[in-house]
C-alpha cells in the first residue's frame, strides 16, 4: 500500500536540491575531464607532430606519368586523391621514384611537392594545428559524454535505492500507525470484544 506524504513533511523539497546539487557536481567532474582529456590530446598530438616533422622533408618530385583516378577513400570521411608516379631526390643526389598524391588531372612532367621520411620514401605531412585542434575537441567531448552519462546514471540509480528504501521506511511505519489511526482493532485485542 503507497501512501503520499503530507503536503508540509518538507521530504520531497529536501531531495530536489540534494538531487540538483548532484547533477550539477556531475556536470562539474564531466567538464573538467573533458578538458584534460582535450589538453592531454592536445600535448600528445603536438610532440607527436613535433617528432613526425624532425624526421619529414618537403622535395620536389617530378611526375613520370598523368595522374590516375583516385582510388577508394581508404577511411570514412576522407577525401581520395589521384595519384601519379614520380620521380625525386633524397637524400641530396640519391634517386628515388614511387607513386605520389597528386591534384586530379596532373601531367606527365609536372612539379608536385611531397613529403619524405628520412629513408626519402613518400610519408604523410606532419599534422596542423586544425587536425590537433580537432581530435583534441573530439576526445574532450567523448571524455565528458563517458563521464556525464556514467555519473547521471549513478545518481539515479542511488536515488532509486534511496527512494526504495525511504518507502519501505514508510510502510513498515504505516503499519504500526494506520490500525490506530484507522480505529481498527490492535492485534492481541481479541476479535471477539464485543467492541465492534
Amino acid at each position: 500500500m503507497l501512501h503520499h506524504e503530507p503536503p508540509g513533511s518538507g521530504a520531497a523539497p529536501l531531495g530536489r536540491p540534494a538531487r540538483r546539487a548532484a547533477l550539477v557536481f556531475v556536470l562539474m567532474i564531466a567538464l573538467i575531464c573533458g578538458a584534460v582529456a582535450a589538453g592531454r590530446l592536445w600535448t600528445a598530438g603536438a610532440k607527436s607532430d613535433r617528432e613526425r616533422a624532425v624526421h619529414s622533408h618537403r622535395v620536389t618530385a617530378t611526375t613520370t606519368g598523368p595522374a590516375k583516378a583516385p582510388p577508394v577513400a581508404t577511411r570514412f570521411g576522407s577525401t581520395p586523391q589521384a595519384v601519379a608516379p614520380a620521380v625525386w631526390e633524397q637524400p641530396e643526389h640519391v634517386r628515388r621514384s614511387g607513386t605520389v598524391n597528386v591534384p586530379s588531372q596532373t601531367p606527365e612532367g609536372h612539379a608536385v611537392t611531397i613529403w619524405v621520411d628520412d629513408a626519402g620514401a613518400p610519408t604523410r605531412p606532419p599534422g596542423s594545428a586544425a587536425d590537433r585542434a580537432f581530435t583534441s575537441l573530439a576526445g574532450g567531448t567523448a571524455a565528458a559524454g563517458v563521464v556525464g552519462v556514467t555519473g547521471t546514471a549513478m545518481v539515479y540509480l542511488v536515488r532509486r535505492r534511496a527512494e526504495g528504501q525511504r518507502l519501505a521506511v514508510w510502510e513498515r511505519e504505516w503499519e504500526q500507525v494506520e490500525p490506530v489511526w484507522s480505529g481498527r482493532l490492535r492485534r492481541g485485542s481479541g476479535a471477539g470484544d464485543g467492541g465492534d
